[in-house]
């Protein structure tokens, strides 16, 4: 991909939500209890807002497509998405703004307590994705119901679709629609070994499959066949692994899109989940394109 003299285009259809997270040593036991956390804060989450918050701080022209209620935890998204630089383009939900409380333990494993995030099986618009996928050179979809018809749309109109799977297990059906996408990035959480349903990934006609490993790394497979191993950013201290997947797909497309190589690209998403790991948002309020510059020459 050769590189652009204006600022890539991106676009991301997801979710967008005001989450609470606490803070303990370890998860509590299944009883009655009184449990004082070790701290707690709250600060945007979803499928897609720390995506598009760190490419908008990596300096990427980036729209934000996905539902927000009129009301404050609506209101706490809309403005740290606009102080990330993000395009926000809402649907206004006539419910309520998507809310998750996660709890935390020392080791960065994750109880999600999902408020409000049931959006009733409704499909964004095909009229409302359509002019926003024209308008972009790269189309990034998370998973949630919402966007499940976006790749077919983003295919059809010769735009190159990425998405992050999470913690799926490779077996899920709720996963189907998203395994079309040209990009895929998953976590390592359920797997023993990613490695044969990365195989088959690329067999199906993926061009990129990247299997982040905490920090252990991430592992890539190629569309041509490449396996490639790329060793996690040394931190001094982890304040919180929440959207460090998000982060990392986040930094490779970046890479792309400068037309680095994809040793280098993935590199880069080792360099953004680290920074973000150190911080309490989804994207380190210190990311700037300047974070990455040694990365590039």
């Amino acid at each position: 991909m050769p590189p652009r003299s204006d600022p890539p285009r991106v676009a991301v259809f997801g979710s967008a939500s005001w989450d609470t997270l606490i803070h303990v040593d370890s998860f509590p036991s299944p009883e009655a209890a009184t449990i004082v956390p070790e701290g707690w804060h709250e600060t945007i989450g979803g499928s897609g807002a720390g995506e598009a918050m760190n490419l908008a701080r990596l300096g990427i022209d980036v729209v934000l497509h996905c539902p927000l209620g009129p009301d404050r935890a609506g209101d706490e998204v809309r403005l740290g998405l606009a102080a990330a630089g993000v395009v926000l383009d809402a649907e206004i939900d006539a419910g309520r703004t998507r809310r998750h409380v996660n709890v935390m333990d020392d080791h960065g494993d994750r109880m999600s307590f999902m408020l409000g995030s049931d959006d009733g099986g409704r499909r964004f618009d095909p009229d409302v994705v359509e002019p926003l996928v024209l308008a972009v050179d790269h189309v990034l979809v998370g998973i949630v119901e919402g966007a499940r018809d976006v790749i077919p749309i983003a295919r059809r109109l010769g735009r190159q679709v990425w998405t992050d799977l999470h913690d799926t297990d490779g077996r899920r059906a709720w996963d189907r629609d998203f395994l079309e996408a040209d990009a895929i990035f998953l976590s390592d959480q359920r797997f023993r070994d990613p490695r044969p349903f990365m195989r088959r990934l690329v067999a199906a006609g993926r061009q990129l499959v990247v299997c982040t490993r905490g920090d252990r790394g991430a592992l890539a497979l190629t569309g041509d066949g490449r396996w490639i191993d790329v060793p996690a950013e040394p931190v001094e201290a982890v304040v919180d692994t929440n959207g460090a997947g998000d982060a990392f797909l986040a930094g490779t497309l970046v890479g792309q899109l400068r037309g680095l190589s994809i040793e280098q690209s993935l590199r880069i998403g080792a360099r953004v989940a680290a920074l973000a790991v150190t911080s309490t948002e989804l994207a380190a309020p210190n990311l700037s394109a300047a974070s990455i510059a040694d990365l590039i020459d």
